[in-house]
């Protein structure tokens, strides 16, 4: 088990009549922990935070697949490769980090695609979530079915589309949601980091308030625990690291299928 934890605390942006009065800042808790679960002999999920020149934070999850081994090199190349990339740039206007990930997971899919020619990673490929805390807002990408969601006054807003069969089953019609989540080809995924396509990772913006939360996770807690179950934790009283750890507990009472791993962001106050 890996556990990190980063309380950090962001000034929003200055206008010439806010110098005059107060300066406000955006106070947030960071949680990040992954887990082997109950089933799986080695944990292919990887995540971890980074700190750019301009102090802005990039966290980024990423659940590997291939191989014993292949799966694991994915997820950690992967995030490390772009966490190596953001600490050396002073983006911090949104335009400037949207730009920088579409260049950085279009040149890591590539990097992940070459390396698995290779006979001993054949195969190999991950999902990514590239999450950038800036001001009042999160902007963030995503490849693969691992999911992004606001918390927000008790209520769960899933922010990705999952790149998957099975979703695009249900967006066409198909399927069911209650049928998709017990279908044979529900963990087949249509995009990834680490084909031979070039990738397409969806973007987008949410501005954040005082009580949010922004839940960053691999269908490892999803899969086992109902949106129900995770508002209910996250709602509970305590500090975020031990919401954290209660979401991948019940991942793993549930019957921890997979490798489990959560990224939880807290948005506590605004302050003068």
């Amino acid at each position: 088990m890996v556990f990190l934890s980063l309380s950090c605390v962001r000034k929003s942006r200055v206008t010439e009549e806010e110098t005059l009065t107060q300066v406000r800042k955006k106070i947030m808790e960071i949680s990040l922990l992954t887990d082997i679960g109950q089933k799986r002999s080695n944990n292919q999920d990887f995540v971890n935070k980074f700190v750019n020149k301009a102090g802005v934070t990039l966290v980024i999850v990423a659940d590997g697949m291939g191989g014993h081994r292949a799966g694991n090199i994915a997820s950690e190349m992967s995030v490390s490769d772009l966490g190596r990339d953001w600490i050396n740039t002073d983006h911090r206007e949104l335009s400037h980090i949207r730009d920088w990930m579409i260049a950085a997971i279009d040149e890591e899919n590539r990097k992940i695609y070459e390396l698995g020619q290779n006979e001993e990673y054949k195969g190999m490929g991950t999902t990514i979530e590239v999450l950038a805390l800036v001001d009042n807002a999160v902007i963030f990408a995503h490849v693969g079915d691992s999911r992004i969601a606001l918390i927000r006054n008790g209520e769960y807003k899933q922010l990705t589309s999952d790149h998957s069969l099975v979703n695009a089953l249900i967006k066409a019609g198909q399927l069911t949601e209650e049928e998709a989540a017990v279908h044979p080809q529900r963990n087949i995924i249509t995009q990834s980091i680490g084909q031979a396509a070039p990738v397409e990772a969806d973007l987008g913006v949410q501005q954040l308030e005082p009580g949010d939360y922004i839940l960053a996770n691999s269908d490892g807690l999803t899969n086992m625990i109902s949106i129900e179950q995770i508002i209910h934790i996250v709602n509970s009283p305590g500090l975020v690291e031990e919401k954290t750890s209660r979401l991948v507990a019940a991942a793993n009472e549930a019957g921890g299928h997979d490798n489990i791993t959560v990224a939880l962001i807290e948005v506590e106050s605004e302050e003068g």
